[in-house]
């Protein structure tokens, strides 16, 4: 990834906000038609273990506040770790 980082800010169900790096997107356009974005927390280092997030999204918002759509269906995660099985392999 390049040396600017694309920051994302999510808030919480309590209203707190947490600052996330986006790792990578990626559109699917067989069987599900969407594009998704995968990120960590911001601040992370390369040694620590992380939680990745996963959300769809519609690239052609025009607000900065876009929406992120929960995944829901367990044959989409499949596919969405599927890609970041394979951008991890690839970052090796």
């Amino acid at each position: 990834m390049n040396e600017e980082q694309d920051l994302i800010t999510l808030v919480d169900e309590k209203g707190k906000e947490q600052l996330y790096e986006v790792l990578f997107t990626f559109a699917e356009e067989d069987k599900y038609n969407k594009n998704y974005i995968l990120m960590y927390p911001a601040g992370a280092g390369d040694e620590d273990d992380v939680d990745v997030l996963a959300f769809s999204f519609d690239p052609n918002e025009a607000d900065t506040e876009g929406s992120l759509e929960q995944i829901e269906d367990d044959e989409e995660w499949v596919m969405v770790e599927e890609h970041l099985n394979q951008y991890l392999d690839e970052a090796e």
